[in-house]
């Protein structure tokens, strides 16, 4: 199975790998950087009968507003020798970056091997996903921070691909605009996407693999009211998640989406879980929701005739 997902596993322990799918601007690459796990790779890989394997060698990560403090290790390859550096603009005597000049174009990338991230893999090579990560970009500011989803409810998104395209990401967008690019990776898919949605529920099957939504976009309100969801949840989320305790939390079931909310989580503000909570006006939430489940419902519709009954009754609610 090719997958357009980042990859890594747990220090001295490849068993325990999490795969990251996502869109541009949804944090695939910052995410997957753990300096506590080991980067199998940033952006292709394969799931195949022995597990996870990195077939693309290299990162690419956005530059712009990038933090040494931040992101460190993706931080330090910038100035490192033979990587290569887009659409960056720089001092023309001492040649120093600027991080936050977009003057040329938001999407600022800087290109370099996978070994230049201290904790890459030697390999290339994982074991079967322990934990599939579904990143999206919600600019509507109507998902949760994070959501568990049964095998059937990992086909529906996966097929849907939600995410917003945010500035930088392609020429001409210059605020977020929501898009659906199925199986989180459309261009790169060459045989139909139920194809592919078959087999990743397959495996899920097969390797018992939790699957979780991850929401990296706007919390609070949608884009221009809210404001982008913390990186200190997100993170502190998905390490809850990978070491297994997320498991152990209570969940609520969302009313829009069905799927499964945790209802509190050490390291996190309670207030974030609940997307409704964290806007000022909650009827104005509802109608925001709304929009978004029926944006859902109308992207699935070419589906509707490949999909089995259970992935048929998430689709139309």
């Amino acid at each position: 199975m090719p997958m357009h997902c980042s990859a890594n596993h747990a220090q001295a322990n490849p068993v325990d790998t999490a795969i990251f799918f996502g869109l541009s601007g949804t944090g695939k690459t910052t995410l997957s950087a753990d300096p506590k796990r080991v980067l199998i790779g940033d952006d292709e890989h394969g799931w195949s009968d022995r597990g996870t394997f990195n077939f693309e060698g290299g990162c690419y990560a956005k530059t712009i507003n990038l933090s040494a403090k931040a992101e460190p290790e993706i931080f330090a390859t910038t100035t490192m020798f033979s990587t290569v550096i887009e659409n960056m603009v720089c001092d023309p005597r001492t040649k120093a970056l600027d991080y936050t000049d977009d003057s040329l174009t938001a999407n600022m990338r800087a290109a370099y091997p996978l070994d230049f991230i201290s904790n890459a893999s030697d390999s290339g090579l994982g074991g079967h996903p322990k934990n599939i990560i579904m990143l999206t970009c919600d600019a509507f500011g109507v998902l949760p921070p994070v959501a568990r989803l049964t095998p059937a409810q990992a086909m529906y998104h996966f097929l849907s691909g939600f995410t917003s395209k945010v500035a930088g990401t392609e020429r001409g967008v210059t605020e977020p605009e929501p898009t659906f690019s199925t199986c989180f990776g459309a261009p790169f898919l060459p045989r139909r996407p139920e194809v592919y949605g078959k087999l990743l529920r397959s495996k899920i099957a097969s390797h018992g693999a939790n699957c979780w939504l991850v929401n990296t976009g706007w919390t609070g309100g949608a884009y221009g009211k809210g404001n982008r969801m913390p990186i200190t949840a997100t993170r502190a989320l998905l390490s809850a998640a990978l070491d297994g305790s997320l498991n152990e939390s209570s969940f609520r079931r969302d009313p829009n989406f069905g799927f499964e909310v945790p209802n509190s989580v050490p390291g996190v503000e309670s207030f974030l879980l609940d997307p409704r909570g964290t806007w000022s006006d909650g009827a104005a939430y509802d109608v925001a929701a709304r929009k978004l489940v029926n944006m859902f419902s109308d992207n699935f519709e070419q589906y509707l005739a490949h999909v089995d009954d259970e992935v048929l009754a998430i689709a139309i609610g």
